[in-house]
């Protein structure tokens, strides 16, 4: 379930993520991917804060929960990551992505 990725951050299987949705938890979702890509759909509850913007809303980010970084494909998204841990938060990656992920999605 969890491990550490290529990028040396923390990673969480998509599905675990999607396990931990079904059974009615709400943790902290980051989706890092720009305006453009989020038409194809984001993961329901997840805040929509595109890489580039996402040091200017990190002290907005919940201190006392994990948070799940999400982009594409798991290579910005490892990026957040690590920006999120340099300040102190506790944040993972989805590995793969947005590409990778199985569950539902919502469409703007």
């Amino acid at each position: 379930m969890f491990g550490f990725g290529a990028a040396s951050v923390p990673v969480l299987e998509p599905e675990a993520l999607a396990t931990r949705l079904a059974a009615g938890e709400t943790p902290c979702i980051v989706d890092v991917r720009e305006p453009h890509e989020i038409a194809a759909g984001h993961i329901a509850g997840a805040r929509l804060v595109p890489l580039g913007t996402l040091e200017g809303h990190l002290t907005g980010l919940p201190a006392d929960q994990e948070i799940i970084m999400v982009c594409r494909s798991g290579g910005r998204s490892a990026m957040a990551t690590q920006m999120a841990l340099a300040v102190g938060l506790r944040a993972v990656n989805m590995t793969g992505g947005m590409l990778a992920w199985r569950g539902p999605v919502v469409r703007p």
